[in-house]
């Protein structure tokens, strides 16, 4: 009985293209992935991503949230390369996945139903890598199609691009060579009528063309919103029921009434912990007047006091009355201190109501840069930033887990804020690790550890070339689409508010930016009056905070930190310092006590905790790398002497023959009549053969020097 084959047929096999910035964008479904709620291949140029979407049939009992989960995974086979892992594959997620992760998920989360507890993953996997075209913007514009035309209900679709400014000009989605001199790296994720992210890293860039860069991208994002409309309105599916989250509306309402005016008196103090101490007595009083009537009260007390808490906050902030009596344009009490730990490289505190940063440099040679294994052409970067949210910072009794995403996220953020201002390697040739420790958390760590770690860098004696304050600006929003901005938002501001807009700089111009959002989007007109009010916060802060704390980075850096000279060789000398096996650079280590770092171009760095050291090491590669120049004058020791002339040790192993005939002006008949085997003297290179042989001269030594004596020039 012969084998039965059928080819695979794919009726659904569908594509789509768009020009998206002068380069393709085609997003293909139906031919592979069918299980998926949905799944498409999207190809940006030649950067390849699939795309996949799930969602379970039912919610998840027990929870209070929306369980969205967003991967970015990222082959390295993408870009031609086998992981560099003992395993050889891929394992955790590098950091910059993470953060793809995260610029995925933060605008389209606000955008699925509220009380939706289905479980959705969207997973966007890296297949091929075109620099000049974005993997991150072929990853979120897949996932926002795949979400819309599937069965999954969700209030999109949105659009991603990203922003350069290059030569004077804003560019949308800068190839790579636009993106080496481009002065901002801007990501902007919109609907058809709002902005819903912004995450930006810049040089310094003023407010208005950071703000120009942003409406541009919006209006070109529009066009996609156009393009997955066409693709939802001929293959989307009609949106799923679901069980909506259970709440007793009934029980809430006779709780507000009732509890009002104390809930309001609870709410209307400064300090975080009172607050809660509070809030937690008139619980106890629901459960007296309630519990017996409704004994599954427990389970909505969290969303209860979420809500509650909402409707207070709103109103008041519409009314221009914040929580803690500030002002709208008030920051909470600042201060800030350097120097706060000993023995440390440099160490600032950045204090801000109930919020508290500890920021640590440390400065360590340039092999301890981080080494890279990604798919992003970046191979090491010598600045590392590190936040730690630990769960004494909010008074929670857990033991500390793992280095969470938001961890990552924020560290990630004020790396991106303080990068701009850093000193090249050839002005400070140190790797640098700053690590902030939240101590206690109430709003905006994150623009806190921008501040501490700005104090902790010219604490460390980091030659940055301006000082970075970072600030957070909250919105309340009315029915009737009006609009309340605040500064410094305290954490009770910020769970309840509808947006926490994250704003670094220097006096010069913006460095970072990222905004979450709990609403469907901000219109132009917040995104200004947010770059506004957070840049006149900025100064002041550094004005009247940070300056007067440190007013420039130490001179010196600490007497803990190693010391760096940098020493400059001919590349073709390389071979010479580091010897057979590394034989010559260990010797060198060895007896000096200093650490050495060479480059390709030649350039040495050396390092040790005492300058003694890198000058010994120094001496020891200049001795090796030594050549005589022909017509320099140089003060050696004669070493050896033979009936023809003297050999002269220019530096160790270096020797050089002065003939007979050039030992005086007059004839000399023994050589040992003008000089002798330890003499130290002057003599002039007048020649270098074929061979390398070095002659040189004692009478036209003395002669140079003479004429040098007459013109009163000095003599090295």
């Amino acid at each position: 009985m012969s084998t039965i084959i059928k080819h695979k047929q794919f009726p659904k096999y569908r594509t789509w293209t768009m020009d998206l910035c002068g380069r393709p964008l085609t997003i293909e479904v139906g031919k592979t992935t069918e299980l998926a709620s949905a799944a498409a291949w999207v190809k940006y140029g030649d950067t390849t991503v699939h795309v996949a979407v799930t969602v379970s049939p039912r919610p998840r009992d027990g929870i209070d949230f929306f369980p969205l989960s967003v991967e970015f995974e990222e082959k390295l086979y993408a870009v031609g390369r086998i992981p560099g892992s003992f395993m050889r594959r891929e394992g955790r997620p590098s950091l910059p996945a993470v953060l793809a992760s995260r610029l995925i998920d933060r605008p389209m989360r606000p955008l699925f139903p509220y009380d939706f507890r289905n479980d959705v993953c969207i997973q966007c996997t890296v297949m091929s890598v075109d620099y000049d075209c974005s993997p991150e913007v072929a990853a979120m514009i897949g996932a926002s199609a795949c979400v819309s035309y599937s069965e999954i209900p969700f209030a999109g679709p949105i659009g991603c691009l990203e922003v350069g400014y290059c030569d004077g000009q804003i560019v949308l989605n800068p190839n790579q060579e636009q993106r080496k001199t481009s002065r901002m790296d801007v990501t902007v994720a919109a609907t058809r009528e709002k902005v819903v992210m912004i995450e930006a890293g810049a040089d310094e860039i003023p407010d208005e063309i950071m703000y120009a860069g942003i409406v541009k991208a919006h209006e070109e994002i529009r066009k996609q919103i156009d393009f997955i409309d066409q693709i939802v309105s001929e293959i989307g599916k009609p949106k799923m029921e679901y069980d909506h989250a259970q709440f007793n509306q009934e029980l809430f309402d006779k709780i507000v009434d009732e509890f009002m005016d104390e809930a309001k008196e609870a709410m209307d103090t400064d300090d975080k912990n009172v607050r809660e101490t509070r809030w937690n007595a008139m619980i106890d009083k629901w459960h007296e007047k309630y519990l017996e009537e409704y004994p599954d009260m427990d389970q909505y007390l969290e969303e209860f006091t979420y809500k509650f808490q909402k409707k207070i906050v709103k109103a008041w902030l519409l009314e221009g009355h914040r929580v803690d009596g500030r002002a709208k344009n008030e920051i909470r009490p600042l201060a800030a201190e350097v120097g706060v730990l000993p023995r440390v490289h440099g160490s600032g505190l950045f204090t801000r109501g109930q919020t508290q940063v500890l920021s640590v440099c440390t400065l360590n040679t340039l092999a301890a840069s981080q080494k890279l294994d990604t798919i992003w052409e970046e191979e090491e970067k010598r600045y590392m930033h590190h936040y730690n949210f630990p769960p004494y910072s909010v008074g929670e009794a857990r033991a500390p887990r793992s280095t969470n995403r938001r961890e990552y996220g924020h560290g990630a953020l004020a790396e991106r804020a303080l990068v701009p201002v850093l000193p090249s390697v050839e002005e400070f040739p140190y790797a640098i690790r700053v690590v902030s420790e939240v101590l206690s958390s109430n709003g905006s760590t994150s623009q806190g550890s921008i501040c501490g770690s700005t104090l902790a860098l010219m604490d460390a004696g980091v030659p940055i070339k301006a000082p970075v304050a970072g600030i957070s600006c909250g919105l309340i929003q009315d029915d009737n689409d009006g609009f309340t901005t605040f500064i410094d938002i305290q954490g009770v501001e910020d769970f309840h508010g509808e947006m926490d807009f994250k704003v670094a700089g220097t006096k010069a111009g913006i460095t970072a930016i990222q905004m979450d959002l709990k609403n469907d989007g901000l219109t132009h007109e917040i995104i200004k009056e947010a770059l506004d009010i957070t840049r006149d916060a900025r100064f002041a802060i550094l004005d009247e905070i940070m300056l007067p704390c440190i007013s420039a980075p130490r001179a010196e850096v600490s007497k803990y930190a190693p010391k760096m000279i940098t020493v400059k060789i001919d590349p073709d000398k390389i071979r010479e310092v580091i010897g057979k096996g590394g034989s010559v650079i260990q010797k060198i280590t060895a007896e000096s006590g200093a650490q050495i770092d060479i480059e390709d171009d030649g350039t040495i760095h050396i390092a040790s905790p005492n300058a003694e050291a890198c000058d010994a090491a120094k001496k020891m590669i200049e001795t090796i790398v030594f050549v005589p120049q022909v017509g320099e004058l140089y003060y050696g020791k004669v070493v050896r002497i033979l009936q023809f002339g003297a050999f002269v040790e220019l530096a160790p192993g270096k020797d050089g023959m002065v003939h007979i005939s050039k030992l005086a002006e007059h004839r000399v008949d023994k050589v040992e009549d003008v000089v002798n085997i330890g003499d130290m003297i002057w003599v002039k290179v007048t020649e270098i053969d074929d061979k390398g042989r070095v002659n040189l001269s004692y009478k036209d030594a003395l002669r140079e020097i003479r004429a040098r004596k007459e013109s009163g020039e000095p003599i090295k």
